[in-house]
């Protein structure tokens, strides 16, 4: 009862909610359709992980961003970047020109050796030990960290968006917020039905339509809200009128580092780092310089952690090589590095 009272009153009409389950049933449908096979024939693996090697350029590319940003961009990384500013469009626009690497070095290399599966890959390089290592590693790591943190912010996003109370439970022995498990499982299941059955060509067509509107719904948001502060503020010009106000004043506060791209240590303005005690509270001083160190980001570890993503992570190097042809899955990989740009 609780639940639907706050669907009741969340300022949500019935037109939004026909959409909503207009996209699910949009989406569902569309991955079984597209993944349907000829009668008689059976998938082959290629068929299956690898899409038959249908993709084209412009689906390999919207495929790698929608598999890219979910939940941890439009949560985590804005958050962030609203307390430290632009500088965090540096992971974008690094991951922009790790593209470019990927695609010129190494997916030629596994599209020649006929790589499946980047285990696979790992233990016609070096040995099975390794192909094995990597294969529990990344299990791991998906099954206890990427899925679960994406599966909680998308619920956390849908749960407070859609105005809905919190219902403590217990599951498998935990105090848990059953409205988030809910969720949780919906999502689990939205996505199952037509990726377990349909194989990497489900997804990625899919992607092509969810990417679309990722990008498309993003830049419309950026308008409106900029709008909505224009028309608040009395500002001219509208949208574009309100970004040049917020630029102007950024540049009259020399100490704001919001819009440097390149963050540095500023000792006079964060003269503590760890905290101070005031009243018995823990004040911090956020920094942006320790969670986005400058020009050490650029030249150091985010080189290695995006070439470990983008050219060693199954389900985002899965969607190159399942393209047509390598001038296929090479344009792809450029059009995904023009949109990483623009995200």
């Amino acid at each position: 009862m609780e639940i639907l009272e706050a669907l009741k009153n969340n300022g949500f009409e019935t037109a939004d909610y026909l959409v909503f389950v207009a996209y699910i049933v949009l989406l569902v449908g569309m991955g079984i359709f597209l993944s349907r096979g000829k009668k008689g024939e059976e998938k082959s693996s290629t068929d299956y992980f690898l899409a038959g090697n249908t993709l084209t350029w412009w689906a390999v590319g919207a495929s790698l961003i929608a598999a890219n940003i979910s939940a941890e961009q439009f949560i985590g990384m804005s958050g962030s970047a609203y307390v430290s500013g632009i500088a965090m469009a540096a992971y974008e626009l690094m991951a922009a020109a790790t593209l470019i690497v990927v695609g010129k070095f190494l997916l030629p290399l596994m599209i020649e050796k006929k790589v499946l599966t980047i285990p696979q890959f790992l233990s016609e390089r070096y040995n099975w030990g390794v192909g094995l290592s990597f294969s529990i590693f990344w299990l791991f790591l998906y099954v206890f960290i990427n899925l679960t943190s994406v599966a909680w912010l998308g619920a956390l996003a849908m749960k407070q968006i859609l105005g809905l109370p919190t219902i403590a439970g217990v599951f498998m022995g935990m105090n848990v917020d059953m409205t988030l498990l809910v969720i949780i499982l919906f999502l689990f299941v939205v996505a199952g039905l037509y990726s377990i059955y349909g194989g990497l060509a489900s997804v990625a067509w899919t992607d092509v339509m969810q990417v679309t509107f990722l990008v498309g719904g993003g830049l419309i948001t950026a308008y409106a809200a900029l709008d909505v502060i224009a028309g608040s503020l009395d500002i001219e010009g509208g949208a574009l009128g309100a970004l040049g106000q917020i630029y102007t004043e950024l540049l009259e506060n020399p100490n704001d580092k919001h819009f440097n791209l390149v963050v540095t240590r500023n000792e006079e303005l964060y003269p503590i780092i760890n905290g101070i005690v005031e009243n018995g509270v823990t004040i911090q001083k956020a920094d942006p310089y320790f969670d986005i160190p400058g020009i050490v980001v650029i030249v150091g570890a985010l080189w290695l952690t995006n070439l470990g993503y983008w050219g060693f992570n199954q389900y985002i190097i899965q969607k190159g090589l399942a393209a047509k042809s390598l001038a296929e899955a090479k344009k792809g990989m450029i059009f995904a590095a023009f949109l990483k740009i623009l995200i």
